[in-house]
């Protein structure tokens, strides 16, 4: 027979045990004999059997998959976080579906998910529809979410203390003397009131006595480089002395459009990025960064929906420690 259309069925007949003995061999079942046990995960191997993983989980009611939906993969944000994910993953033994969380597809890419009959969904962003929200909550999926969190204290998220970095980061930059600091986004959501990166920068400002000046909340086109590159002029025009960028990519993109400009960093306008991602490291100068560990968030995120998936209570809202690495870009 050819390998690749082995059943449980031709298992059994080889070993000479029912279907039923194999699927609790297969399944980790303790009432098997070590003898049979041994002998049925001989002929799995001379077989090279892989169990329908659907099926197990028709049976079982999961399939030890776990949605993961992201933004964008490419960003070094992102990859670095879904590696820690992953790694978790297969210590508890589930395996990963990626999907778009990007806010104009990410009520798609949930039900994707759920069509695939995921066990649990991790989401990653800093935005979610109210569509997307929805279909989670229909499917009774357990979710957790790193980067945003959730208004409505249902989900827990896994992420540093966002406004307290920021309000550090703009603290710092006031007491050297910086008068316009600028608060660099990739879209129009970090100007909401919600948003934990403004409201750390607001609290630094009114604290130090100035008015936030709105002007000075710049949105780029989208995470990436080339919009952070194109943010020159309007940077420019706008006289700032100070940025902080809530993409590292966006970071990288001013901080190269300064300096074919002739624009001195620091010494003119310094630049502090916001994930110390891969990235900042490769910049010349070295971008100063805030430093969520990455890494961890992905982990923990993962470790809490395997809690969340054996009915366990969390918090909603879990921070991890960050630093401020100092680089290049600041004085």
């Amino acid at each position: 027979m050819e390998k690749q259309n082995v059943t449980i069925y031709d298992v059994a007949h080889q070993a000479g045990v029912s279907m039923a003995t194999v699927s609790r061999v297969v399944n980790g079942n303790p009432n098997v004999r070590p003898k049979t046990r041994e002998k049925v995960m001989k002929v799995i191997k001379e077989l090279n059997y892989h169990p329908n993983v659907i099926a197990r989980g028709l049976a079982s009611k999961r399939t030890r998959y776990i949605g993961v939906l992201l933004p964008d993969i490419t960003n070094p944000y992102y990859s670095s976080l879904a590696l820690g994910i992953d790694d978790i993953a297969n210590m508890y033994e589930y395996n990963i579906i990626l999907a778009n969380a990007d806010p104009e597809h990410d009520a798609a890419g949930v039900e994707s998910l759920i069509m695939k009959q995921v066990d649990g969904i991790i989401f990653i962003g800093n935005s979610i529809s109210q569509e997307a929200r929805q279909k989670i909550s229909a499917a009774g999926r357990p979710c957790v979410f790193t980067d945003l969190i959730d208004p409505e204290a249902t989900m827990p998220t896994i992420n540093i203390d966002v406004e307290d970095a920021y309000y550090q980061v703009t603290k710092d930059f006031l007491a050297k003397g910086k008068k316009r600091i600028a608060l660099v986004g990739s879209d129009q959501g970090f100007k909401v009131s919600q948003s934990r990166q403004l409201q750390g920068y607001e609290k630094a400002l009114t604290k130090g006595g100035h008015a936030v000046n709105e002007d000075l909340l710049i949105a780029a086109k989208s995470p990436s480089y080339d919009s952070g590159y194109a943010l020159y002029e309007t940077f420019s025009e706008l006289e700032a002395d100070a940025a902080i960028a809530t993409d590292d990519t966006i970071a990288i993109g001013l901080l190269n459009a300064l300096l074919d400009n002739g624009v001195k960093v620091p010494e003119e306008v310094e630049i502090m990025a916001s994930d110390n991602s891969p990235i900042v490291h490769m910049s010349r100068p070295e971008l100063s960064s805030i430093a969520p560990p990455i890494y961890d968030i992905g982990a923990v995120a993962m470790r809490a929906l395997t809690k969340l998936m054996e009915n366990e209570t969390l918090d909603t809202d879990l921070k991890l420690p960050y630093q401020i690495i100092k680089g290049g870009t600041t004085s």
